[in-house]
């Protein structure tokens, strides 16, 4: 118990350093940053302390969850009312109902373009470094995920195309706003759809009714844009926390064990990131200067694990740091949680089948096995949740459509929260680079924006309404 007073007692006042820093206008990009550094050494301290499965840091971990996962939640919670309130505003305000359609394709296209592309680079990589589950042995831990992972197969082969495209349609609105399904977000951005086009349709009818709506409609765009930049202001602790748990958790050991599919991963989402910046570059963009203001975004998706909460965070950041239009900014991000993640749904089931072809002896560089496996996996990427579990079941919907063991995909269960890291930050540099270069091409880019210098400002009362942009 002394033990556990004393851990939380340093983590209280580590938090009071980030608290002090806001009083100070540190900028948000440092403090997030120091956010991050301060839960790196925190929870390196704890793990040579204590060791990684000891009691008191699991104690330490369960109360500092209420930081970061309760941070998560937070974001969680407005990632619903943020999509309709952004999407129906930015429909009213647009009032070409046709742009619609452009923005979808360009955003959906790049998407799943670059989930292509990172299937392909994990194919290579994998092949770069040899990986193979041949020979890997198992853990209690690993069989246990495996029959786990086995007895989901049902209900991954249950999805097809079809069902898939079925499953974005809303026909409870009211359920999909809890975020009951793994596509509520697509559902939500759909009957977000619906509303405006339909508001628009009585814009010359009946003037007085549209003028009232949209009178509403900005009222409640701006109370929930003050409640995103309240809970964007608690990301540097939510960071600290985050980190510190993943960091005292970690078993250098069973990292080592695996060690080559760790390098592969990173490196293969290294190239991916590299891709994203080939596609900034070709719209005329300067892609450091780009890198520089998605940072913070990137920095709390890779702690937290959840391409779905970096919402909120991902759309202020294409608004107000890069200058897309908002109705932009809120499609790729929505879009980009559930359809084409580069990470969850293209590198990591790519590199896993090539690992697990071998075992039945299947040769997994020929082309009868490569076509298929980028194609199939192009097509599932999309309806992946946005959470953490999501690259797990995209995984048991490419392997069992490719009809390989799927409980071989267990042997990863000891790193899988630190690759799930990089994968997740993956994700959300995808769906911005689809808003950006969306919003580019369509010439809807504020580049006095873009170019502008100016830090990210939660802490200043006028920074609470966050500007709006179309």
């Amino acid at each position: 118990m002394i033990a556990l007073i004393l851990n939380l007692g340093v983590a209280l006042a580590l938090c009071y350093l980030l608290y002090w820093q806001q009083n100070q206008h540190v900028s948000f990009s440092k403090r997030v940053f120091t956010g991050l550094g301060l839960g790196v050494l925190l929870g390196t301290a704890f793990q040579l302390i204590y060791g990684v499965s000891s009691n008191t840091v699991n104690d330490t971990n369960a109360y500092l969850d209420i930081v970061g996962t309760g941070y998560v939640k937070l974001l969680q919670m407005i990632v619903m009312p943020l999509i309709m309130v952004s999407i129906v505003s930015a429909i009213l305000k647009l009032r070409d109902v046709g742009s619609l359609g452009k923005i979808s394709a360009l955003t959906i296209g790049t998407l799943l373009l670059t989930t292509m592309v990172a299937a392909v680079v994990g194919i290579l990589m994998a092949k770069l470094y040899g990986l193979t589950a041949i020979g890997l042995s198992s853990s209690a831990a690993e069989v246990a995920r495996g029959q786990y992972l086995q007895g989901s197969v049902a209900t991954a082969k249950a999805v097809s195309l079809p069902s898939m495209i079925l499953s974005f349609i809303p026909a409870n609105p009211f359920l999909d706003m809890t975020g009951a399904r793994k596509t509520s977000t697509i559902a939500v951005v759909l009957f977000a759809i619906f509303i405006g086009v339909s508001a628009t349709g009585i814009a010359v009818k009946k003037p007085d009714i549209f003028t009232s709506f949209k009178h509403f409609v900005e009222v409640a765009h701006v109370i929930v844009m003050r409640m995103v930049t309240l809970v964007l202001r608690l990301t540097p602790y939510g960071v600290f926390a985050l980190m510190v748990q993943v960091v005292a958790s970690s078993s250098v050991r069973d990292i080592f064990n695996l060690i080559n599919f760790v390098l592969a991963s990173y490196s293969a989402i290294l190239i991916m990131f590299g891709v994203h910046l080939i596609l900034i570059v070709a719209v005329g963009l300067n892609p450091l200067r780009y890198v520089k203001k998605i940072f913070p975004v990137l920095l709390f998706a890779f702690t937290s694990r959840t391409s779905a909460g970096a919402i909120p965070m991902s759309v202020q950041t294409q608004t107000t740091r890069l200058g897309t239009s908002e109705g932009i900014a809120n499609f790729a991000a929505s879009f980009g949680a559930t359809i084409g993640q580069n990470g969850c749904a293209g590198l990591y089931p790519a590199m896993l089948a090539f690992m697990i072809a071998p075992t039945v002896g299947i040769d997994p560089m020929t082309l009868a096995f490569t076509i298929p496996l980028i194609l199939i996996i192009t097509v599932s990427s999309a309806g992946v949740a946005g959470v953490g579990g999501g690259a797990t079941f995209a995984a048991l919907i490419v392997l069992s459509a490719m009809d390989l063991p799927v409980a071989l995909a267990g042997l990863l269960i000891s790193i899988e929260p630190l690759i799930d890291m990089g994968r997740t930050a993956l994700n959300v540099s995808g769906s911005i680079t689809a808003g950006t270069v969306t919003s580019r091409l369509l010439g809807a880019t504020d580049m006095a924006i873009f170019n502008s210098d100016t830090e990210i400002n939660l802490d200043d009362e006028e920074a609470d309404a966050l500007p709006v942009r179309q």
